[in-house]
């Protein structure tokens, strides 16, 4: 058995993105040159431009292409810190490449908590918000829209709602949500909003910026005006095509989660404890831990066993180190026997079933091995 239960990580690249780009590398072309194979490269990056404005909302000239959901992450922060603001409030349980871009930026950093659900506490935000100095110039509120290692969805438009009325500016990293639940960044009151197109079916170095009327992009890649002047570099034309490919297959399907919902309770009633389970969580994600079954025994039991997911906790220098999100979540007892599971368009609930077999199996060996001997 081999079996792909690691979407959240990467997800398999649709068949559609597949032949998408295999048409465009069969055609040259620089989208900057105005002659016909320019001019035909370019044709395909404004429609793709076009099928992601439907993804994510507004127009299609407020999308910036990008090499990846990280570029776009560090092109929204690095903006609001070049354009007056000077301290960012950033929720704890934010992707790395937005934690890791803030530090770097020359802004003081503060978190926004969550609660034990890993939902944003916006009493907190509203409190902090209100305190605000002047001083610290415009407020910027980082807040993805669902965490990539529990799946929990987080309110954004509430959020919005508090940081439209300091005058503030709400960036949403949409990494984990786009292609599984709605994305639409003018409803949600986003600011600025990024997606990557390797989690919903697209290939791998290609994501997206959009932003709004209340935002102000600063160029951080120097050299030609490729994306209208805000982000320098000849566009990756395959990759774009890719992208939206993926972008207008994912708009048209659902994502069921009772698959997952069922391998959920067939976990809890052999002991496991599901991260977030009280919070509104993507459909095709399980975080899930099993107290005394470290994290990485887990992931490679499965490996071995032709599964492959992915551990709740990093591994630094050697070390298990309790995910930073579940230390946020008051859960640091847990960050260490934690893994993800996470399927998606090619995932069926056979899937599921057959993880949940693997999995209890595999726990039934392990602690046949641990068990204390008779006395």
């Amino acid at each position: 058995m081999s079996l792909y239960l690691d979407y959240n990580a990467t997800c398999p690249v649709r068949p559609q993105a597949i032949d998408a780009i295999a048409q465009t590398l069969g055609r040259v072309g620089n989208p900057s040159s105005i002659h016909a194979a320019g001019r035909t490269a370019r044709a395909v990056v404004e429609a793709a431009r076009n099928d992601i404005a439907a993804l994510v909302g507004g127009p299609a000239s407020t999308v910036v292409f990008t090499g990846c959901g990280t570029e776009a992450n560090a092109l929204a922060i690095d903006s609001a810190v070049a354009t007056g603001s000077r301290r960012l409030i950033i929720s704890a349980i934010e992707h790395d490449s937005v934690i890791e871009t803030a530090k770097v930026s020359g802004a003081a950093v503060e978190y926004l908590p969550v609660t034990a659900d890993g939902v944003a506490d916006l009493a907190w935000l509203q409190a902090r918000l209100a305190a605000w100095d002047p001083a610290d110039g415009r407020p910027f509120v980082a807040l993805m829209l669902a965490n990539n290692e529990t799946g929990v969805i987080q309110p954004v438009l509430e959020a919005s709602e508090l940081v439209r009325a300091a005058e503030g500016w709400l960036h949403v990293d949409a990494i984990q949500a786009a292609g599984k639940i709605l994305t639409d960044s003018r409803a949600m009151g986003a600011d600025t909003l990024a997606i990557s197109g390797h989690k919903f079916g697209g290939p791998q170095g290609v994501g997206a910026l959009t932003f709004g009327p209340r935002a102000t992009l600063v160029r951080r890649q120097h050299g030609g005006g490729q994306e209208r002047g805000r982000r320098a570099g000849t566009e990756n034309v395959a990759g774009i095509a890719g992208l939206a490919a993926a972008a207008r297959a994912a708009m048209v399907e659902a994502i069921d989660p009772a698959p997952r919902d069922a391998a959920a309770a067939a976990l809890k009633a052999l002991g496991a404890v599901v991260i977030g389970e009280a919070a509104p969580r993507l459909p095709n994600t399980l975080c899930v831990a099993m107290p005394g079954w470290g994290s990485d025994l887990q992931v490679m039991a499965l490996d071995l066993a032709g599964l492959m997911v992915s551990a709740g906790s990093a591994c630094s220098s050697g070390k298990v180190k309790a995910s930073h999100v579940l230390v946020a979540m008051g859960q640091d007892e847990l960050g260490g026997c934690a893994i993800r599971v996470s399927g998606g368009w090619g995932t069926t609930a056979a899937d599921w079933a057959s993880f949940v077999e693997t999995w209890s199996k595999s726990h039934s060996q392990f602690v046949a091995r641990h068990r204390a001997p008779a006395a």
